[in-house]
């Protein structure tokens, strides 16, 4: 959000923020609270008057109409609305006065409501699936289509993640550097890994060999790791009993290393059921997975007395990944936005 546009959005009155070059260290905290607000449903004028009051006490309806160039009948609205969720009281004076309710606690009252909710739509998840099951069933293609399906940001990642480890039955292969292992760290996703893991799915992981992998890793408890020591431009992809796929795509991979990630940045991936690809990213798997190093082998010394090597993505894998499709390969798959 540029300076000019967020001057616009907090408004332009006598006893408003001035923003000027002195004010720019303070507009990207600006931004996150804006963001955090309208996520929780304010549109951008509701944003507007609670900061207003949250700055300037109680105000008449017709003060902080004045003040950000707002119709009396809208602000109104507005604020009564404001009101309901619990972001504004009212004064009993003659004209009413309204007064923002501190930060904190209107943050809470947001949480709050946004969890009765979810409890309201956990408590109709049973009939929402009997009817969704007593509609008609549509003729399926008799044949699996293979398909590419984009996720962007971190929640429909995580939800699609979720979704694969509680369909794997018997293997699940995790590629995950470190930003990503320090993410997985930091997410339900890595209790879930140690969970499948104690039924008897088979999972391996491979991380990087960094202190801050290792000591996740050690932390997983998990039975098959083993570390890349120099590993160029490793990625996270996770490949489940050989038939899905969950390949990260980062635009901005210093930002994630440096855990600084705004909107713009936020990570995308690629799902997908497409069988070369995945018979592609497996093969790559076992490779490195042959030339990585088990945490039972020591220390690391970086010395070429230890018998092992830098690491670098086999030779052999990049062959198999630019050699070109047979003739009979099946069709190209179709792409989900």
């Amino acid at each position: 959000m540029s300076q000019g546009s967020l001057a616009v959005l907090l408004g332009k009155g006598p006893r408003f923020w001035k923003l000027n070059e002195t004010d720019e260290r303070h507009l990207s905290r600006l931004e996150t609270i804006v963001d955090a607000l309208t996520e929780f449903g304010l549109s951008k004028n509701e944003v507007r008057v609670y900061f207003y009051l949250a700055k300037f006490g109680t105000g008449k309806a017709r003060d902080v109409s004045d003040a950000l160039s707002l119709h009396r009948t809208e602000t109104y609205k507005i604020l009564r609305e404001l009101e309901n969720r619990g972001l504004v009281s009212s004064v009993f004076e003659k004209p009413l006065r309204f007064i923002a309710t501190p930060f904190e606690r209107a943050l809470n009252n947001l949480i709050e409501a946004k969890k009765h909710e979810i409890r309201q739509l956990e408590s109709r998840r049973g009939d929402i699936i009997d009817v969704w099951s007593s509609l008609p069933e549509p003729q399926r293609e008799s044949e699996e289509r293979e398909i590419f399906q984009i996720l962007e940001g971190e929640e429909q990642i995580e939800v699609k993640s979720n979704e694969i480890l509680g369909e794997t039955e018997r293997e699940l292969l995790v590629v995950a550097p470190e930003a990503d292992l320090l993410h997985l760290h930091h997410s339900d996703l890595i209790d879930r890994l140690r969970e499948i893991s104690r039924t008897g799915v088979n999972v391996q992981l491979l991380t990087d060999s960094s202190p801050r992998s290792r000591y996740i890793a050690e932390k997983m408890r998990l039975k098959n790791v083993r570390f890349l020591r120099s590993p160029e431009d490793l990625t996270f992809y996770m490949i489940s009993d050989g038939k899905q796929l969950l390949f990260s795509v980062r635009k901005n991979n210093k930002a994630a290393e440096n855990g600084r990630r705004n909107k713009r940045d936020r990570p995308s991936a690629l799902w997908t059921n497409y069988d070369v690809f995945i018979k592609t990213l497996k093969t790559l798997f076992s490779e490195l997975w042959n030339t990585g190093r088990s945490p039972h082998d020591g220390a690391e010394t970086g010395s070429s007395e230890s018998g092992w090597k830098p690491d670098r993505v086999p030779a052999a894998a990049i062959r198999h990944l630019a050699r070109p499709k047979p003739s009979s390969a099946p069709s190209p798959p179709h792409a989900i936005a």
